[in-house]
C-alpha cells in the first residue's frame, strides 16, 4: 500500500467501525474504501492482516484506557467494515480514482461560506455536476460530499464552494481553518442526478439554492466548452443580498454568454432589493420556466424535498425534472451503489481510458 495512501485508507476504516457520521458521510466513506479496496488489489483473505493491523494500531494509541474487550470489537469491526468495502467496490467497479490535492487559494465568499481552489496531483476524472468526497486531513477518515464549481480545466485546478453547517464537525474546518500549502483528499467523482446527458438537448433551467450553486455553475460552463449552443436561464436563490456569493464569477459569465444566458437573482427575506429580485428560488424560476425545458435544481435537503412536490404541481413533467441526490436520506446503499455503477460505466463511454487497472487486468 502506497505509504501516502495509508493514513487515508486506515483513517477512514476507523470511521467506518466507529460508526460516526450521517448517511451522506456513510456513503462517502463507501466510496472511497471502494475504490481503495481496488486500487490496493484487496480481498477477502487480507481481511485478517488488515484487522490485526488496526487492532494494534488502537491498543498502541489508547495506552492506559485500553481494555480487553476492545479487540474483539475491532476486530469484528473491521471485518465487517472491509465486506462492505468489499461490496462497494464490486458495485462501484472501475472508475475515478481516489487522488491527493494541494489548496492554492481560500477565499471568504460570504458568511460562513468559502471558496476553495485545489490543484490534485494528477488531473482529476469527472463530468460537471457530479460529486466527490472531500476531507482535510485536519479530521482524517472524516469525508464530505462536495461538487467541483467549474467544468474541467486547462490547468487541472478544481474550486469547491463549502458553507459552515453550524453542527458540523467538517465543514467549519474546511471554511475557517484550511489555508493554502494544504492538503485534500479527493474520492471518486460519483453522479448525483445532475447531467447534461439527462437534459436531451432540451434548453435549460437551472435553480441553486446556496452552495447548491456549484455544479450548476459547473454544467453553466460545460455548455460554455461545447460546440452546441442552447439556453440556459441559472436562477440562484439567496435569503439577503450580504449573503449572495460568487457574484462576481456570476457576472463574468453573464457578459461572456450573454447570448444564451440569463443569470437571474432571487432574494427571498430581502425588501432593499429591487422588485424584480424579490421572491423565493422556487417562485422565480417558476415565472421563468417554459415548456420543454430540462429542469435542475441543487440546494439543501429541505429544498429538494419542495422542489419535488412543488414543481410537479406547478406542472413541471417528471421527466424534465432532476433533483440532486440528497445524501442525508438513509436509502438502500446496495442500490445505490449499483446506480454508480450504470453511471460510470457511460462516463467510460465518454472519457478517455482510465490509467488505472481493473481487477480482471490485475489477475491476468
Amino acid at each position: 500500500m502506497p505509504q501516502q495512501f495509508a493514513p487515508m485508507f486506515f483513517s477512514t476504516l476507523a470511521e467506518m467501525v466507529a460508526r460516526r457520521g450521517d448517511p451522506a458521510a456513510r456513503r462517502a466513506e463507501l466510496a472511497l474504501m471502494g475504490r481503495m479496496y481496488l486500487r490496493f488489489g484487496l480481498y477477502p483473505y487480507h481481511h485478517t492482516v488488515v484487522a490485526a493491523a488496526m487492532v494494534d494500531t488502537v491498543r498502541r494509541f489508547a495506552g492506559a484506557s485500553w481494555e480487553p474487550d476492545l479487540a474483539g470489537y475491532w476486530e469484528v469491526g473491521c471485518r465487517r467494515s472491509l465486506r462492505l468495502a468489499e461490496r462497494a467496490a464490486n458495485a462501484l467497479g472501475t472508475g475515478p480514482d481516489v487522488v491527493t490535492a494541494e489548496v492554492v487559494a481560500c477565499e471568504a465568499a460570504a458568511e460562513d461560506v468559502a471558496i476553495l481552489t485545489a490543484r490534485p496531483v494528477r488531473r482529476l476524472r469527472y463530468l460537471p455536476g457530479q460529486a466527490m468526497p472531500v476531507c482535510t486531513p485536519r479530521l482524517p477518515g472524516q469525508w464530505r460530499w462536495l461538487s467541483p464549481a467549474n467544468a474541467p480545466r486547462a490547468d487541472g485546478t478544481v474550486e469547491f464552494h463549502v458553507r459552515a453547517v453550524p453542527a458540523g464537525s467538517v465543514s467549519p474546518v474546511l471554511v475557517r481553518q484550511v489555508r493554502p500549502g494544504e492538503s485534500l483528499w479527493l474520492g471518486p467523482a460519483l453522479d448525483v442526478g445532475l447531467s447534461l446527458e439527462r437534459a436531451d438537448g432540451a434548453d435549460l433551467l437551472l435553480a441553486a439554492g446556496g452552495t447548491g450553486l456549484a455544479p450548476l455553475r459547473a454544467m453553466v460552463e460545460e455548455v460554455a466548452a461545447s460546440p452546441i449552443r442552447r439556453p440556459v436561464t441559472l436562477v440562484v436563490g439567496a435569503r439577503t443580498l450580504p449573503e449572495l456569493y460568487d457574484a462576481v464569477a456570476l457576472d463574468k459569465l453573464q457578459q461572456a454568454h450573454g447570448d444564451w444566458l440569463n443569470v437571474v437573482l432571487a432574494f427571498s427575506d430581502d425588501p432593499d432589493v429591487e422588485p424584480a429580485a424579490q421572491g423565493d428560488l422556487l417562485s422565480v424560476a417558476l415565472y421563468y420556466h417554459r415548456q420543454g425545458q430540462a429542469v435542475f435544481v441543487c440546494g439543501p435537503p429541505g429544498l429538494m424535498e419542495v422542489a419535488r412536490h412543488r414543481l410537479s404541481l406547478a406542472g413541471v413533467p417528471s421527466e424534465r425534472l432532476h433533483l440532486a441526490t440528497s445524501f442525508q436520506r438513509a436509502l438502500d446503499s446496495a442500490r445505490w451503489l449499483s446506480r454508480q455503477r450504470a453511471a460510470n460505466s457511460s462516463e467510460a463511454d465518454r472519457a478517455a481510458p482510465s490509467s488505472g487497472t481493473s481487477r480482471s487486468a490485475r489477475d491476468a
